[in-house]
């Protein structure tokens, strides 16, 4: 028997001590909403962006160490010695001020209970901030806005941390990341946060109006988003999903789980979704469960998104999300009303005008098939590395993307039984000891080439395919 991921583990344990695009896929790309009632449609696109580039995007590179961080890839953030500020419920009337009264390098830590901040809003202006759980229990620590905040944390500075707590109920977005007319965001970190019954996105990003300084290096890890059939009826014409980020780069999304967005008529953006040029992101070892879509690079044919001076796809047009890649990661749709929805089940991997992505060792399974397919990709500037998926229905490529062989030479397995799976219902898709169409099927990839799986077991030199790496 398997053990159990290190992300699944995360559903029961929040404490410290426990812890150590098918028939809706043309939708039209929204323009990324910089504040909850502010328009950026028919701004001029900016010049490329030049100011501080790498030679090259470690997040891009398929090569890039996949192995967890010792311990395991949920360990609790140690907290800091100095410049603690402690709060209790009884400030919660005051939570804004004391956040925006927060210098460098202060972490706000909060008492155990729920603090109603209908009306605030907790925004970061200041750089080096961080806002925690004492006790590092998310559970115990909930910022509760009750559908009366646009949003709960408002970030647009650099190395904000937010982490151990429970955010839910904003009518927007919940944390909304943005850069300003003067400066870019870098370094946010989301980590062993809970995110319940967002409005729209729960987790947005997306640059100022004038669209000339960006939210990069961010990281979401360790954390829950979760929809639940209380919180859809309050969702505005279905515009709703787990991460969505424009213009954004260099963004690691990990080890988190992602759940419930869909809605019973329109179709919802995805459970993680990154576009209009964005690059380099680093989307693996989540667990996706019951989204109408669940990853995605890209949206749309067409539109105007973030350039680079160093030019990556040369020659291509209009490109979604430069590089970046997707792996090891769970995408699971069981639930009937997911399927019976106006739009049903669409996509697990979908990705549009995305050029150089790579798509390795994830499994997609659903009791019923996609609207379109388990793994898609869209339109002539996309071209992908398809590898080692798992799928238990179609991979498809559509409208003019660049030929991928899906043969045996790619390890890919489609149109999989579910009873390949531990407990599909559960959304455990680690393999069974009779998996035989999967273990031991799939293509060397190279040296340090998704080395490792969804749990962090090292792949041997004939790897399963799929997320999972069976072990006895």
């Amino acid at each position: 028997m398997k053990r159990m991921p290190l992300i699944l583990a995360l559903v029961l344990c929040t404490g410290h001590a426990a812890c150590g695009g098918g028939g809706g896929g043309d939708r039209d790309a929204d323009a990324g909403d910089v504040a909850p009632d502010e328009s950026i449609d028919g701004v001029a696109e900016p010049p490329a962006d030049t100011a501080g580039e790498p030679a090259s995007d470690p997040a891009s590179d398929p090569g890039t160490d996949d192995t967890p961080p010792p311990g395991g890839a949920c360990e609790p953030l140690p907290m800091p010695t100095e410049g603690i500020i402690d709060v209790t419920t009884a400030d919660m009337g005051a939570l804004d001020s004391i956040v925006a009264g927060a210098s460098t390098g202060e972490t706000l830590v909060l008492e155990d209970g729920t603090y109603t901040i209908d009306g605030q809003v907790l925004h970061f202006a200041t750089a080096g901030v961080a806002l925690r759980s004492a006790s590092g229990n998310r559970e115990a620590v909930v910022i509760d806005a009750n559908y009366g905040s646009g949003e709960i944390v408002l970030i647009s500075a650099s190395d904000v941390t937010i982490a151990d707590v429970t955010l839910r109920e904003a009518t927007w977005h919940p944390i909304h990341v943005v850069s300003t007319d003067d400066h870019g965001v870098t370094g946010t970190l989301i980590y062993n946060v809970h995110v319940i019954d967002p409005g729209q996105q729960a987790i947005k990003v997306n640059p100022h109006e004038a669209r000339v300084n960006f939210v990069d290096d961010g990281e979401v890890a360790c954390s829950r988003i979760t929809m639940t059939d209380d919180g859809r009826p309050h969702v505005s014409g279905c515009y709703t999903g787990g991460f969505d980020a424009h213009w954004a780069r260099g963004w690691i999304i990990r080890d988190s789980i992602w759940e419930g967005f869909w809605c019973p008529t329109g179709l919802s953006e995805h459970g993680i979704h990154l576009w209009t040029g964005s690059r380099g992101t680093l989307v693996e070892r989540n667990v996706l469960i019951d989204n109408a879509r669940g990853i995605g690079f890209g949206l749309g044919e067409s539109g105007v998104g973030r350039t680079y001076s160093d030019d990556p796809c040369p020659g291509a047009g209009y490109v979604g999300h430069f590089g970046g890649v997707i792996r090891n990661n769970f995408i699971v749709v069981t639930r009937p009303e997911v399927f019976s929805s106006g739009s049903g089940f669409d996509c697990g991997i979908c990705v549009e005008q995305a050029c150089g992505v790579q798509i390795l060792h994830n499994t997609v399974a659903s009791t019923q098939p996609p609207a379109s397919s388990s793994i898609e990709w869209r339109f002539s500037s996309t071209d992908a590395g398809i590898k080692n998926n798992l799928a238990t229905h179609g991979l498809l490529r559509r409208n003019d993307a660049s030929p991928a062989s899906l043969g045996p030479a790619d390890g890919n397995l489609e149109s999989a039984s579910t009873s390949l799976f531990e407990d599909l219902g559960a959304a455990n898709l680690h393999l069974v000891s009779s998996a035989s169409d999967a273990i031991d099927q799939g293509v060397a990839l190279g040296a340090g080439t998704c080395t490792h799986d969804i749990d962090g077991d090292e792949r041997d030199s004939s790897p399963d395919v799929g997320a999972d790496e069976f072990t006895e």
